[in-house]
């Protein structure tokens, strides 16, 4: 409640214009909303309530009802028990640094509501759905269809559940519905992108061309070919990249978790590749400075500045489908020319906020690693942004070297981090 009282006092000095609050599937997301909802109006600033949607549905909410900000409540790929709540600015992006810290030092102040006259006032936007439906489906050129398409579509059980099965059906596609029954418990548990492994195999008993698992908010996915073998973000991001050559100013942004042969493949495609750190924000950070608009990270969070402001798992699945019809190809032929390295990751309990990618002794093992590997592989090591976690990733193009490798750099890291703690 002072979150929303709080970013209330910064954006009424900066405009006059609602706040739009989004959610997921999440049985907390209620009373968060309430509370947001009662923060922003005791500030004096009008809500505007949307109920489910995927996180890319708020942001593009935002932007075309021209509201001042957006709101979403969500943990994203996380597990029920966990929430979160981040902003969109009224353009549909990331609120700016400054903007974040004015509501920082807002909340040093005691909360004090404006007068009963001057309260914010809430209401429902209740074709908020079908808004979003709409600006997806817009997406794909006109002459485009999916009638020969069967897609099996894997919600998660998530902000997805009401919203993609429509968009593939109303253009045509035979949509097969899995985890589309949120219960406020039920989200990422055992379904989406974190949990393929149903998806996998109803594709393969349903003979499918393509199956798709969205994360619990929406903003990224991971796809299925036919024979059921798993498309990550760094396979998404090649079909797009190869598809779309001419609009790409000459290079492509992922991350220090791509895979090296992604990297390859796309320099193959006479494109630079730039590696930004993990988070869409610093993907976003690197395009906007590069002056690129294609990127994406190997969890399946893909930004396409040419048709959306932020991560959209249903407009970039899209896009993958659009490249299957237009070429005739299956997802299979369209990634082969991607020949990924082995690559292994380990996470590491590790929960003190000590900057572990300035320890001398981190630094030494990871160089201590990187020799054996020479110019042929990589590592890294780097803390989680969402859990107390270290992840220590080997890669490299033997795979046995590389599980050597990694079994013996976690046992290190695991050893040099109990002594931290």
């Amino acid at each position: 409640m002072k979150l929303g009282w709080a970013a209330g006092r910064v954006l009424a000095k900066k405009g006059s214009g609602p706040v739009l609050v989004g959610k997921d599937t999440r049985i907390s997301c209620y009373m968060f909303e309430s509370a947001l909802e009662a923060g922003l109006s005791a500030a004096g600033v009008d809500i505007r309530l949307l109920g489910p949607m995927p996180t890319p549905g708020i942001a593009y909410l935002t932007k075309s009802t021209r509201a001042q900000a957006g709101i979403v409540i969500s943990a994203s790929h996380n597990p029920f028990h966990d929430n979160g709540i981040k902003f969109f600015a009224g353009d549909g992006t990331k609120l700016a640094d400054e903007v974040e810290m004015e509501i920082e030092y807002e909340l040093n102040y005691k909360m004090r509501s404006v007068p009963s006259l001057s309260l914010g006032k809430a209401r429902r936007i209740t074709d908020a759905p079908r808004r979003y439906i709409e600006f997806c489906k817009s997406k794909i050129k006109g002459n485009i269809n999916f009638n020969d398409l069967r897609i099996v579509i894997d919600c998660a059980n998530g902000a997805t559940y009401h919203i993609a099965p429509k968009v593939f059906e109303e253009l045509g596609a035979e949509v097969i519905i899995h985890a589309a029954s949120p219960d406020g418990l039920n989200i990422n548990d055992e379904c989406g992108a974190t949990s393929p492994g149903i998806l996998q195999q109803l594709v393969k008993e349903s003979r499918a061309d393509v199956g798709i698992a969205f994360d619990g908010d929406g903003d990224r996915l991971i796809m299925v070919d036919q024979q059921g073998s798993i498309l990550d973000g760094d396979d998404i991001l090649y079909i797009i990249a190869r598809s779309q050559l001419k609009k790409l100013n000459g290079a492509v942004v992922g991350t220090v978790m791509s895979n090296l042969g992604l990297e390859h493949a796309i320099n193959s495609l006479e494109l630079d590749f730039f590696r930004a750190s993990v988070g869409d924000r610093y993907v976003m950070e690197l395009l906007l400075k590069k002056g690129l608009t294609l990127g994406g990270e190997t969890s399946g969070h893909i930004i396409n500045l040419d048709l959306t402001t932020t991560g959209d798992g249903i407009i970039t699945a899209l896009q993958v489908l659009e490249t299957m019809v237009s070429t005739d190809t299956s997802l299979t032929e369209l990634v082969k020319s991607v020949k990924k390295y082995p690559q292994i990751i380990r996470n590491i309990e590790f929960d003190t906020h000590i900057d572990i990618t300035k320890n001398d002794d981190i630094n030494r093992v990871i160089k201590d690693t990187k020799n054996v590997l020479g110019n042929a592989g990589r590592v890294v090591i780097r803390p989680s942004g969402t859990e107390s976690l270290i992840r220590v990733m080997v890669e490299g193009e033997n795979k046995n070297q590389v599980e050597n490798l990694i079994n013996e750099l976690a046992d290190k890291v695991t050893e040099i981090t109990t002594r931290l703690h």
